[in-house]
């Protein structure tokens, strides 16, 4: 694994080198810029609050994939089941995707106010479509030839589910899985901006009117790590489901 991902390892040391070089020779002031150095030293010494507000981010954002997965899951299933479904939201579902979830989240807060509801709902609406069209997709382009043999065995559309289409699916699913994931957290912050209590997204807005820019750094910083852990986690996950690509692949 380490093997595998050294060149990006050694990009981004190479990208920091030249981060603390242009910091240390005055390139770019200061206030502007923070080295790298004193981005991981407002990381730690902010860590017991960062910590305190990510917990409200993740909660958000497990809460906000979990409804998502399920609604797509299942809006998945009966657009591929009904094809009259299909040609009529499909189209709808392409289209909500042109509007920024930036717009979508004044009217969610005005609508809700400031707890958690307009936050879970614009997670929703975020981790919805990747779930959908990647399970949708992988559900229409299942083995016609084996549909048809077991349709002239006496096979019930639940056994078609569970023996040919749902498991040739997995790999899109898991593919919109892990875009989905990455999509929670971020819209979880981005719901934060626009009023809360607590979470990232209120961190980054207090740090930004204070000038902290180094404690901007440490909070993108970690919401980075998040999703890569968060995308991780999704691909283990599509390790432990699918082992014979593990298999495919060291041959």
């Amino acid at each position: 694994m380490l093997k595998h991902n050294l060149p990006s390892i050694l990009a981004v040391v190479f990208l920091l080198l030249i981060w603390q070089f242009v910091c240390i020779i005055g390139l770019v002031p200061a206030y502007m810029l923070p080295s790298p150095v004193d981005v991981v030293w407002a990381f730690v010494s902010e860590w017991p609050l960062l910590w305190d507000h990510a917990m409200i981010t993740l909660q958000e954002a497990f809460i906000g994939l979990f409804f998502g997965v399920c609604i797509g899951f299942v809006a998945a299933i009966l657009m591929d089941r009904f094809d009259l479904l299909y040609k009529a939201f499909y189209p709808l579902l392409i289209i909500t995707q042109t509007i920024p979830s930036v717009a979508i989240a004044p009217l969610l807060v005005l609508w809700f106010g400031y707890e958690m509801t307009p936050k879970i709902i614009l997670i929703v609406i975020s981790t919805f479509f990747p779930i959908t069209v990647g399970l949708l997709e992988g559900l229409r382009s299942a083995d016609r030839d084996a549909i048809a043999l077991l349709r002239s065995m006496g096979a019930t559309q639940w056994q078609i589910y569970r023996y040919i289409k749902l498991p040739s699916a997995l790999p899109q699913f898991f593919s919109g899985l892990r875009i989905a994931a990455a999509y929670s957290v971020v819209g979880a912050v981005i719901s934060e901006w626009l009023g809360g209590f607590g979470g990232l997204g209120v961190y980054m807005t207090r740090v930004k009117k204070a000038f902290a820019f180094d404690k901007m750094f440490a909070v993108i910083f970690l919401i980075s790590a998040i999703s890569l852990l968060l995308m991780a986690l999704v691909e283990l996950a599509e390790r432990k489901c699918m082992p014979y690509r593990n298999l495919n692949k060291k041959t």
